[in-house]
């Protein structure tokens, strides 16, 4: 297998690649089961890849074709979270591995960023050449009963070994170096010093014998600063020189230039004086936010980011997060909607400003429609920039810079990011590829978050449409009744109410609760009140009408169970009968202010029990009484015992005025315990 993998790295003409494995064990995923050119460090982590991920070995196996990445932008635009682990300069292209027609892994091979931007048709003859032998060297270790495990430590590929040289040309090779100006190190592919000169020893103020075989950052501590390690993984990645100066302590500023090649890199160190330091520090080109500093924005925005339920949280949490960390002063959050640009959220502009782009036609001249039809960032230096782009714009917001970002999700543009800049940026290609790949998380969370809100509203809909619009008027009846989602999920549920006209003289008034915060519970709540509904108006005493809605419950097989009231109102003859399916009992409020709690013996909640039967109780109800059905939303709250709360409840109704039933109806639901559950809330009082 090393062999296959050198040929397969060698002929494509990449400096590294890695390779993973389709285990027996985990056939969801890819492992990492062989590097080559690069230390396993830089791959570590991506050891495991699921098989859904947004990663380019993934994409390639899963839709069996090669994939091809050319450079640092592309990759910060189509794969943001690798591109924000590795922010350097390279391209790679992944393929997958199969034998026959049997997929067994996929390969990632790595370029150089500054190579061509395609591949060259020999090239991709031979990816697809090393991928067939990688892929019968895989089927015939499972033949021999000795499949890579996924629990199995990747294997490294030793670099090739240069020639040895002959006495006398080590001889030649060490007097060269000697007489070179500073002093020369060289590390491996991990980072460790495998040769220092005693120049470049004195120069870090260490004892050579010392250095050797450490890593510098971990061996001189005030090495231990992100951009020397930053440096050193953005020349093993980019295969590029890369260079940086730092101040050894207490005043001796030094400058690194590292070259790199397949076996390692050579190390060149000089000194400079604090002025010149300062200098060149000054005037060495901004590479973007360092390592550090873009991880600690990762992190952070990928963590708000997965807490954001709807398209608002993903503006607001965007605008909280960059705007201070990029130093950026006003963003545009932007998404089409029937061919026309549409404007979803904005921080630091005014409303005239905005208001003036939201709604033009995505055919227009304008940067952030094109970002957004055609997925290429833009980047403005200065207002020049963007009207020798856009001739037709105009400057209106007073900013210096702009960046114009695509918001990427299931690998096509989705929407648009506008940051705006008050003082002049340069935006160089490593924080162009940042803000890119920022861009992209944002793009991912606005896809969830506009599924959640159709969802969301959807939901509502279905709600809005099950539950009654208004309670008829039934004369000598007085009515008020509220309800309140949940706090959580899609903030419906499976509350209802419903009050029925029976005849001139009786009505009906139920109240339930299906389990459950979804839009299951939402459909079977529709049910559950229609076939109260029915039952009740056929004339069916309070105990039928349960009996009859339990039958059709358990017809329907439903998971989820529901607890009732129905109370029948004799307004004629002021009497009530009530039963009850495992529902908290009414409460009744008498004229004089006393309040009962209607105990009747109640029966299984409904759609558990087809042959059930419910017991009824009847019960006065005189003039300027107040019955109060509820759910247990109303009362239920996490350590208190729920007869206190009930008692609470009582206690309330009996000092609310029973004249104005919206205002007792508002005054319950203000005192009730914060919405982890759905509030439903029916008042009745006979005239």
């Amino acid at each position: 297998m090393e062999t296959a993998m050198a040929a397969v790295v060698r002929e494509a003409g990449a400096f590294g690649g890695l390779l993973y494995v389709l285990a027996p064990d985990d056939d969801n995923a890819l492992w990492l089961a062989m590097a080559a050119g690069v230390p396993q460090s830089i791959a570590a982590p991506w050891r495991r890849v699921a098989a859904s991920d947004a990663m380019p070995v993934a994409d390639a196996v899963r839709e069996g074709q090669l994939i091809w990445v050319a450079g640092q932008e592309e990759m910060a635009r189509r794969y943001p979270r690798p591109a924000l682990v590795l922010p350097y300069d390279f391209s790679l292209a992944a393929a997958p591995v199969a034998s026959g027609a049997e997929v067994r892994g996929g390969l990632v091979l790595l370029y150089p960023g500054t190579r061509s931007p395609d591949l060259t048709p020999a090239e991709r003859a031979a990816i697809e050449a090393g991928c067939r032998r990688l892929g019968d060297v895989l089927r015939e270790a499972e033949d021999r009963g000795e499949p890579l495990r996924a629990a199995d430590r990747p294997r490294t590929l030793r670099p090739p070994a240069g020639p040895a040289p002959s006495p006398g040309e080590a001889s030649e090779l060490s007097a060269f170096v000697d007489r070179l100006p500073g002093g020369s190190c060289a590390l491996d592919m991990h980072g460790r010093i495998t040769f220092i000169t005693p120049s470049a020893a004195a120069l870090l103020g260490a004892d050579a014998a010392t250095l050797l075989g450490t890593l510098p950052w971990e061996a001189l501590p005030w090495m231990d600063v992100p951009q020397v390690e930053d440096r050193y993984r953005a020349a093993l990645v980019s295969r590029g020189p890369q260079s940086f100066t730092i101040l050894r302590p207490p005043d001796v500023w030094l400058a690194f230039e590292l070259y790199p090649d397949p076996s390692g890199i050579s190390v060149r160190i000089t000194h400079i004086d604090p002025s010149e330091g300062a200098r060149s520090s000054a005037e060495v080109p901004a590479a973007g936010p360092s390592r550090a500093t873009v991880l600690y924005h990762l992190m952070h925005l990928a963590g708000t980011l997965t807490e954001a339920v709807g398209v608002q949280d993903v503006v607001e949490q965007t605008a909280d997060q960059l705007l201070p960390a990029l130093d950026a002063q006003a963003m545009v959050l932007m998404t089409a909607e029937n061919g026309r640009l549409k404007i979803v959220g904005q921080r630091g502009y005014s409303a005239e400003i905005v208001d003036g782009f939201d709604g033009v036609p995505l055919s227009s001249q304008i940067p952030g429609s094109e970002v957004l039809t055609t997925g290429v960032p833009g980047f403005y230096t200065a207002f020049a920039d963007l009207k020798r782009a856009y001739p037709s714009v105009q400057h209106q917001d007073g900013m210096a810079s702009w960046a114009f970002l695509p918001l990427i999700a299931s690998g096509r543009p989705i929407g648009s990011l506008l940051l705006s800049y008050k003082r002049t940026r340069t935006f160089p290609p490593g924080e162009r590829a940042v803000l890119t790949s920022l861009a992209g998380l944002v793009g991912q969370a606005l896809d969830r978050a506009r599924l959640y809100d159709a969802k969301h509203h959807l939901a509502h809909r279905l709600q809005s449409a099950l539950l009654p619009h208004t309670l008829p008027r039934i004369p000598g009846l007085r009515v008020a009744a509220r309800y309140l989602p949940a706090a959580q999920g899609l903030g419906v549920g499976g509350d209802f109410y419903d009050l029925i006209r029976l005849d001139e003289r009786t009505a009906g008034a139920t109240i339930g609760d299906v389990q459950g915060h979804n839009v299951d519970a939402a459909a079977l709540m529709g049910q559950v009140r229609t076939a109260v509904h029915a039952h009740a108006t056929v004339g069916a005493s309070p105990d039928d009408v349960l009996a009859g809605t339990n039958r059709l419950l358990t017809d329907l097989d439903s998971d989820l169970f529901t607890s009732c009231v129905y109370v029948h109102l004799d307004l004629a003859h002021h009497r009530g009968c009530l039963a009850t399916a495992g529902h908290p009992p009414p409460l009744l409020r008498h004229a004089d202010g006393r309040t009962e709690l209607l105990r009747v013996t109640p029966g299984l909640l409904l759609g558990i029990d087809p042959d059930q039967r419910y017991a009824a109780q009847e019960f006065l109800l005189p003039p300027g009484c107040v019955l109060a059905l509820y759910t247990d939303g109303l009362v239920e709250a996490p350590g208190v015992d729920i007869e206190d709360a009930t008692a609470a409840l009582a206690g309330l109704i009996e000092h609310g005025d029973p004249n104005d039933l919206d205002a007792m109806a508002d005054m319950l639901v203000r005192h009730a315990p914060a919405p982890g559950d759905d509030i439903a809330l029916l008042l009745v009082s006979p005239g």
